[in-house]
């Protein structure tokens, strides 16, 4: 499953939630990852970030798609992060 991720949480939380999410997607811009995932897998980084964040403060939001072919990526600008395959 294909899985782009962006949040919006307190300041004093961006650097733990940005740390645990290099673990497991590539970091594109702030506050944005995306990357290749199984189920098990999204569902570990869920339960991961739900002990991270504050429920009535922040803010992640979890796109996913069966097949990446089905998401076109144009970037104006400069691209901030490359995107690589994470072992």
């Amino acid at each position: 499953m294909y899985v782009i991720l962006v949040y919006d949480v307190s300041v004093e939380r961006i650097d733990k939630v940005r740390q645990y999410l290099k673990q497991y997607l590539n970091w594109v811009q702030n506050s944005v990852f995306e990357g290749e995932m199984r189920r098990g897998e999204i569902e570990k980084i869920k339960i991961g970030l739900s002990k991270i964040i504050k429920d009535d403060e922040d803010s992640i939001i979890l796109y996913t798609t069966h097949n990446r072919k089905w998401i076109t990526r144009k970037i104006i600008g400069v691209e901030k992060s490359e995107i690589a395959t994470i072992i």
